[in-house]
This record gives C-alpha cells, structure tokens and sequence, in this order.
C-alpha cells in the first residue's frame, strides 16, 4: 500500500520550556486534521512527557492545541492503514520495533489486534502517558475533545476547558471500546459514563463539569489567561520534589482504584470487538473507509437527534430550531398584547 503523505511528528507535536518559570508547554499542530496525532507523532508526545518528568527545568506540563479544538482523536485512517497493510514495517515502528527485526502475527490471528491494545496500556505508546507522569500536567481543551485527546483529559492532573467544548469518544459510535474506559468511569462516576457509552453521545463542558471532571469552565476568549493563572500558581506552589512526592501518593490512589489493571481490561475487550457480529444496518468502519469515511460517518450521525450528534455543524441545527422557536413565541405573545 502507498504510504500517505502526512507531516512530521515534530511538526504536529510542538515542545517549548521556560526555565524561569518552570512551565513546559506541549502544543498539538495539525488543526486542518482537527490536531489528529499520527503513530510517529504519540511516541514523541510519550517520549517529550518522559523528559520533561526528568527535567529539573521543568515543574508544570501544559497541553492545548491549535486552532479551534484539542482534537478529535488520532489519526484513524493511518491507524487502518497500519491495520491492514502486509508491509508491517510501519506498524512495527509504532512499537518502536526496527523494520525486518521481528515478524508481525498475520491477518486472522488474534494476535495482531491485540498486540496493539496492549500497546496501548503501556506508558511508552502515548495513549496512558501522561498517566505515569510525575510532575503536573494541565490540559487547556476547546472545540472537540475526542478520542485520544480524550484520554489526556483523563489523564492529566488539572483541565481547563472553553465553554463550547464536548467530549467522547467516536469509538462509542463505530466500535464500541476504549482503552481508557476503566479510568473514565472512575473519573465521570459510573452512571454518567454508561449514558456516554450506551446513547455514543459527547457531553458539553457542563456536564463533564457536573461530573466533576474538570476543573474550570470559561468563555472561549478567557481559556489561556485562565490556563495561564492555574500554570503559574502550580509553578510557584511547593517545590518540585514535593510535587513528586504528591504525585507518587495519588499513583497510590489510582492503582488501589485498578487504574492500569482497567487498561489491561480495556486492551482485552477492544482486541476482542472486531469478532462482534454487527446488527443488520449497523455502521461497518471498513466499508466506511473503503467508500469514504468523511461521508459515511456524516450519514451514520444524521441518524441521531441534533443535540446528541458528534459534529458540531450537526449540533448547530438545533441551537438554530430552538432560536426560531423563540422568535415565534415572542413573535405571539406581542401580539396577544
């Protein structure tokens, strides 16, 4: 299979320090792909999260995005590219294995999916990362906040979010697993997060507030100042060895809840999900990519009421029904006047 041309991982994952403030900044950069990092491009987000954990320059880790989202989650049609093409040496890459050093298990074996959800629960792949860092992580989130950037938002020790963001999971609606479940149902409370996993539908910054999963909601045009605010009060608090020391404590925490235990789960269940017989009329993602996913999940998402639609101009069609019924009602009540 050709390979697509896609940029750099260091073009999509920018990294900045300032020594004197001890604030590192990851910044993801690929706003036209809606910030969709590529397999080369988490290894270097898990490795630039490594670092900074090891550098005494640096106390506070933010991570935000360009343009008008976070992200919507990585990039899918490499990831099934990788899936299905027989040349591996791309996919064994994403396990940073040197191409013609191992065989990769072939098509048919339960092997080969499975080896990639448990990548996914190690720190080294960049999908729990930010999990095992030992310093402070802060996540600044606006517009989309999908899929894998979902799982920074899990993950990270603060998150910040704009008033217009929602968040989920695609994977709710075409497959059906996550490799950071475990984790979002301890985080959103189990009740909340079988709503989100049974209906696919994303939850406004609101909700995910209601739920106690993030820490700060403001207007759009207030998001880095306010990010701004909680990354230096964090970088000026205790000393960077206490932070450590904190961190270790709530690592504690995690793992007496089952945190990497539920990854190990996770990786499980999303290995075994391609053997689920889908339901007459179901969306198939393969079919989707073969006939052009962009429309093909464009039309599955139609089939949803407006306010529970993944896409935002899908949503937009409902604030617009609602405005116009407003403007009816007034419209009546004058008149009754």
């Amino acid at each position: 299979m050709a390979e697509t041309k896609r940029p750099s991982a260091e073009e999509i994952i920018l990294y900045d320090k300032d020594p004197k403030t001890k604030i590192a900044t990851i910044t993801f950069n690929r706003p036209e792909y809606l910030n969709a990092p590529t397999a080369a491009a988490r290894l270097r987000y898990s490795d630039l999260l490594y670092q900074a954990g090891v550098d005494d320059q640096v106390k506070v880790v933010v991570i935000r995005g360009v343009g008008e989202d976070l992200g919507s989650g990585a990039d899918l049609p490499e990831f099934m590219e990788l899936q299905n093409d027989e040349d591996t040496g791309p996919r064994l890459g994403e396990f940073r294995i040197p191409p013609g050093t191992v065989e990769y298990p072939p098509q048919g074996t339960y092997r080969r999916g499975a080896s990639v959800g448990a990548w996914y629960a190690s720190p080294q792949s960049g999908i729990r990362t930010l999990q095992d860092f030992k310093k402070i992580s802060i996540l600044e989130v606006k517009g989309y906040c999908y899929g894998w950037h979902f799982y920074q938002a899990a993950d990270a020790d603060l998150v910040i979010s704009s008033d217009d963001a929602l968040f989920g999971h695609p994977s709710f609606r075409y497959y059906g697993w996550g490799p950071r479940m475990w984790w979002w149902t301890q985080m959103m409370g189990i009740r909340k997060f079988q709503e989100m996993v049974y209906t696919g539908r994303p939850f406004t910054a609101a909700e995910m507030y209601e739920c106690n999963f993030l820490n700060s909601v403001v207007s759009r045009d207030e998001l880095e100042d306010e990010v701004s605010r909680y990354a230096l009060a964090c970088a000026r608090n205790r000393p960077t060895d206490t932070v450590f020391q904190q961190k270790m404590f709530f690592e504690v925490f995690k793992q007496f809840q089952g945190e990497y235990l539920g990854s190990l789960l996770g990786s499980t269940f999303e290995s075994l999900g391609g053997a689920a017989a889908r339901d007459e009329d179901e969306f198939d993602m393969h079919a989707g990519l073969d006939s052009g996913l962009a429309g093909a999940v464009k039309d599955n998402d139609s089939k949803f009421p407006p306010e529970w639609r993944l896409s935002k101009s899908g949503r937009a069609k409902v604030k617009a029904q609602k405005t116009k019924a407003e403007k009816t009602a007034t419209k009546k009540t004058k008149k009754k006047k």
